[in-house]
């Protein structure tokens, strides 16, 4: 596995306001924390202030490949409903505090509730 760094920013269709004025947010919620179960989201959340209004977001990602993170996050229900899009993804090649990013991995999932 590699890591990624994804940037999504909101899309056509984010309704003006924040996180919490998002349809389907609950549904959104649920899926992350079931990405995040699965080890593939490691650590996510809103860039400073974005989540008062059009959001980014930051993720980090432990899979094979940028074609995965684009298969994944594609039934994300807040892509699907063109409210979030994927704007970067990079590989991320972590030299400082690598072993902390190990021993985190499993423990990331339970900080994420609702988060983008």
């Amino acid at each position: 596995m590699s890591y990624f760094a994804v940037i999504r920013e909101a899309g056509p269709d984010w309704t003006e306001g924040g996180i919490t004025d998002q349809a389907a947010v609950n549904d959104r919620a649920a899926f992350m924390n079931e990405l995040a179960s699965e080890d593939l989201v490691l650590f996510a959340g809103p860039l400073a202030g974005t989540e008062q209004g059009r959001l980014r977001t930051l993720l980090i990602i432990n899979a094979e490949t940028e074609a995965e993170i684009r298969r994944r996050l594609a039934d994300d229900p807040w892509t699907v409903a063109e409210r979030l899009e994927i704007t970067g993804v990079e590989p991320w090649n972590v030299f400082v505090g690598a072993e902390r990013l190990a021993s985190a991995n499993g423990a990331a999932g339970a900080a994420l509730d609702a988060c983008p």
